[in-house]
């Protein structure tokens, strides 16, 4: 089987994988239900609504910024659950990205394979939302292609075909070259593993289960299923630190 230190290019889902977005999406909405009496929405809840709604809002209008998709789901939220979505709340919700947390182990996993791969962001927000993110995560990437450039969102597999034609003209990168890099089975495993792309997914949520403020994937079997897997950024250096030692296990 190949070996994680045979890539060149590692591509990443930033939000869930490198940036803690559901900590995030709940700091901004824990609060907001509580004011509302809704206490008794579990977390789990929240995100799982987040996450189907978010879904739905960018397949709808995968030509919108990602802070305008968030405050439509604020909005829909709001319907759902009957409760008042406020025009100050949702635009706060809507440039609430650069609030959201990295990851610990995030930038120092970074540094670390930096030393070793052209590192790309693809990623389902918009430039102006990921430069404040980046600022957490404490390297320069080689490239970086958001939702915004594409003029839709991931799973949409124009995201990829767009990111692999990129990457072929900017840095002489070809398809079996990269590792694609993401927590999510639903945007990131199931598209890339359909444009040729191999695959590592950071499980973020193994110790907890579900699928959080991710959809459960419609594909299964081998269609979902990565070629790598590990809990975490700093797993994914240990694993690479392994393979460099030649141990396959």
């Amino acid at each position: 089987m190949t070996q994680v230190n045979e890539f060149s290019t590692l591509t990443f889902d930033c939000y869930g994988t490198l940036i803690d977005w559901e900590r995030g999406i709940l700091n901004e909405l824990r609060p907001w239900v509580d004011r509302q009496g809704r206490q008794g929405l579990s977390d789990d809840e929240i995100l799982e609504t987040f996450g189907q709604t978010e879904a739905a809002c960018e397949a709808e209008t995968p030509a919108t910024l990602y802070p305008q998709i968030l405050e439509e789901v604020h909005r829909r939220l709001a319907r759902q659950w009957e409760i008042r979505s406020a025009a100050d709340e949702t635009a706060d919700f809507g440039q609430s990205v650069g609030r959201w947390p990295a990851f610990a182990d995030s930038a120092t996993a970074l540094q670390y394979l930096k030393r070793y791969y052209k590192l790309v962001i693809l990623s389902n927000v918009d430039r102006a939302s990921f430069a404040l993110s980046n600022q957490k995560l404490g390297v320069e990437f080689d490239r970086v292609i958001t939702a915004e450039d594409v003029g839709s969102y991931k799973p949409n597999l124009r995201n990829f075909q767009y990111a692999l034609a990129d990457l072929e003209r900017s840095l002489g990168v070809g398809p079996s070259q990269i590792l694609h890099t993401a927590q999510s089975i639903f945007h990131d495993v199931v598209p890339a593993k359909q444009v040729g792309l191999t695959t590592l997914w950071i499980n973020r949520r193994k110790e907890v289960g579900g699928w959080g403020a991710t959809p459960m994937p419609a594909a299964a079997g081998d269609a979902a299923k990565p070629h790598f897997q590990v809990a975490s950024m700093a797993e994914f250096v240990a694993l690479h630190q392994a393979h460099l030692r030649g141990e396959t296990a």
